[in-house]
């Protein structure tokens, strides 16, 4: 069984696009180029068929946003949809919406475990984030497992937006710690409008052990939280170059999820990110 992938957390990192300043200090990443041709060669007999490319750089979104929407409008492009950066914090957002209208544009997201944990409360940002329910925009929640109840908060009072928690909300796997990240995402999965990225978490395994030991306990809890119909797979290049390769993520995940039946298997893989992220 040879289930097609759409990976739905791909990003790039290219110096001509800007700094990207975040990879400052992370050897395996800074000064380094990671385009869409060498994506195109990572994936080389992994199975991944499409992709739904997600923002990095805070330095130059913009640039970055008009470039990837560029390459995804050619006709030889793997790029199904995009996950374009945003500040629903400002003023001018609903501005910012209008100016980013694509065909390839699915959602958007704001990273805000790197902000204070009131970030995602402010008044203003909730209410921009509501305006992504009627454009039929999601909105990926990028958290740490100890912020995943402000998660839970900001999609509670956001009820019309299709929410996604990227990366199984960031468990300490290096740590070995379940608690309390499972009951936080148990309780974040009662939400019927979050669904879950299993996406790239050997980058938090310990250096020498991005192993199927490592991540089967927490990839197989978030599964059962949120079930077959709310789980998409992703594969988070180029930032799990850190610990292992885009390959051999996507045999670990094939592995872990091997006994379960080809239906279900499909939902991961494929079906839910067509229909989750509405890619065309």
């Amino acid at each position: 069984m040879n289930i097609p992938i759409i990976d739905t957390h791909q990003h790039l990192i290219d110096p001509l696009l800007g700094p990207y300043s975040w990879t400052k200090g992370i050897p395996q990443l800074e000064g380094k180029c990671f385009d869409y041709d060498a994506y195109l060669c990572a994936i080389e007999g992994t199975g991944i068929s499409r992709t739904v490319f997600m923002e990095t750089t805070p330095d130059a979104w913009r640039n970055e946003a008009a470039h990837v929407f560029a390459l995804s409008e050619q006709p030889s492009s793997i790029i199904g949809g995009v996950i374009a950066n945003c500040h629903p914090e400002e003023t001018d957002f609903e501005k910012y919406l209008d100016s980013i209208q694509s065909s390839k544009l699915v959602g958007l997201r704001r990273i805000c475990h790197v902000e204070p944990d009131f970030f995602s409360q402010q008044p203003r940002f909730i209410e921009n984030v509501r305006r992504l329910g009627p454009k039929g925009l999601t909105f990926d929640l990028c958290f740490l497992a100890r912020q995943l109840s402000l998660a839970g908060e900001l999609a509670q009072k956001c009820p019309e937006v299709q929410f996604v928690l990227d990366h199984c909300g960031v468990p300490d796997i290096a740590g070995g710690a379940l608690d309390p990240w499972r009951e936080s995402l148990r309780e974040l999965a009662k939400l019927p409008n979050v669904a879950c990225k299993i996406s790239g978490i050997l980058a938090y395994c310990k250096p020498g052990n991005a192993t199927s030991e490592a991540v089967r306990p927490y990839i197989e809890h978030s599964i059962e939280c949120f079930g077959w119909d709310r789980v998409m797979w992703g594969g988070d290049w180029p930032v799990i170059t850190q610990r292992s390769s885009l390959k051999k993520w996507v045999e670990i995940s094939r592995e872990i999820v091997g006994a379960a039946c080809e239906s279900d298997q499909h939902k991961l893989f494929h079906e839910n990110a067509v229909r989750i992220y509405g890619i065309k």
